[in-house]
């Protein structure tokens, strides 16, 4: 097994090296809508029926000539030098890696049926990939990239022993230029398939931005709410700016600053909760939900600030480069259950305390949603339960029985209770 890391760096060309790279930028996206032009080209010649053309214009190629594919426009790219000598000033796998954009592009409209490629406009082509090297490009504080030398790079971490650097994508960005390594390693990191120690499950919401079924509640920051004061000045400026005027890249250039600023907040925020996180339990458990759905409501705009996805995704790697569990669960009806005795609880949102006429369970919502998602990730993950119908909803893998659960024991708590060794919990 191969494990894979990206290191991000940030980088600091002089300016006859910035210079060159924006070049490489301009030349990139116009290879970029060449291909895809004659990608389309080749498209629309084939879908105009026999007996009758379009108005206007028809594009017309031999009936011979062969589908664009990654491996064709990457040969011809020899023969495009000759024509246009300004390609020979970008590395040949950089604009070999630039075509292999466009097809797995095109590859992923293929397989979703939708979103096909578009033309890159002025500016909007931001990367540049490297995409092996024969040596170690790192050298002290410089980074040795193809034809544009030596470039002073913050290595604020070292690469790990036993890695070594197989690709260097070089982003371009309103606050800079950062150097995205990937590195290789053949260590073998074990297959966590099953939850173990303290499990842990999490609720993630506007009002608190983290609930655990330990009763910790993260009240969590509105980034994009803090900075959009600043954020509309600079959008007004902009906007009373001449198009395609220095003043107006000036400002243009602001405002994604400004984006970028509130961006690596939320991230770097992010991450320092994921470790919380895994410094609580061992095994995690989280809601499977699509949050592009919570998007389109009428707080999306507070969901997409807070970026649950990209915390889930975060949180998902912590735990595996720390050696945790991470498991998704059922969403549904976690809100509306209670954790305790499992009857059902309609609550609105309003409602911000579960209180269940049941077994008189009583706490916060947030926290009984989190203990919920902790209980249906123990149910649905211990070994010897998984594709087994229990006959009693309270009775799981004996660990929760009909007498605790008349004493009001949580499932989450008994295991906890077995866990640490304590004596058992009476209510």
């Amino acid at each position: 097994m191969t494990l894979t890391l990206n290191y991000s760096y940030r980088i600091y060309p002089d300016s006859k090296q910035e210079a060159m790279l924006d070049q490489w930028l301009e030349i990139c996206r116009c290879s970029y809508n060449y291909a895809l032009r004659e990608l389309k080209g080749w498209i629309a010649s084939r879908k105009c029926p026999a007996d009758r053309c379009s108005l206007q214009s028809e594009y017309i190629m031999s009936a011979d000539y062969p589908f664009p594919s990654y491996h064709q426009q990457q040969n011809q790219l020899p023969k495009a030098k000759k024509v246009f000598p300004e390609l020979a000033l970008v590395p040949s796998q950089v604009l070999q890696t630039n075509v292999r954009r466009l097809h797995d592009a095109w590859d992923f409209f293929r397989d979703r049926g939708f979103g096909f490629p578009r033309f890159k406009k002025y500016g909007q082509m931001k990367s540049l990939l490297f995409p092996q090297f024969r040596s170690n490009p790192l050298t002290g504080w410089q980074i040795k990239l193809p034809k544009l030398g030596k470039v002073q790079i913050n290595l604020h971490r070292p690469i790990p022993n036993g890695f070594v650097i197989k690709q260097i994508r070089v982003v371009k960005k309103a606050m800079g230029w950062f150097a995205v390594i990937s590195i290789q390693s053949d260590i073998n990191l074990p297959e966590i398939e099953a939850p173990f120690g303290h499990p842990l499950g999490l609720d993630v919401g506007l009002s608190s931005y983290l609930a655990t079924s330990d009763n910790y509640i993260e009240k969590g920051r509105k980034f994009f709410k803090t900075e959009h004061r600043r954020l509309k000045v600079l959008q007004r400026r902009l906007s009373r700016k001449q198009k395609r005027s220095n003043n107006y890249e000036k400002a243009r250039k602001k405002v994604e600053k400004q984006h970028n600023h509130i961006a690596f907040k939320r991230k770097d925020y992010q991450f320092q909760l994921a470790h919380k996180v895994c410094d609580m339990g061992d095994s995690i458990f989280m809601e499977d939900i699509d949050f592009r759905t919570m998007a389109k409501g009428f707080l999306g705009k507070h969901t997409l600030d807070a970026g649950f996805g990209q915390f889930r995704d975060i949180l998902k790697y912590v735990c595996k480069i720390r050696g945790k569990y991470f498991g998704l669960v059922d969403h549904r009806g976690t809100s509306q259950t209670c954790p305790n005795c499992r009857a059902e609880v309609r609550k609105t949102l309003v409602l911000r305390v579960h209180n269940c006429p049941e077994c008189g369970y009583e706490c916060d919502r947030d926290v009984a949603s989190a203990q919920e998602i902790c209980n249906r990730g123990i149910e649905t993950t211990t070994l010897g339960l998984r594709g087994k119908e229990t006959v009693c909803q309270v009775e799981v893998s004996g660990v929760m029985s009909l007498d605790n659960w008349r004493r009001g024991i949580p499932l989450w708590a008994e295991i906890s209770r077995r866990e640490s060794g304590s004596p058992r919990y009476t209510a």
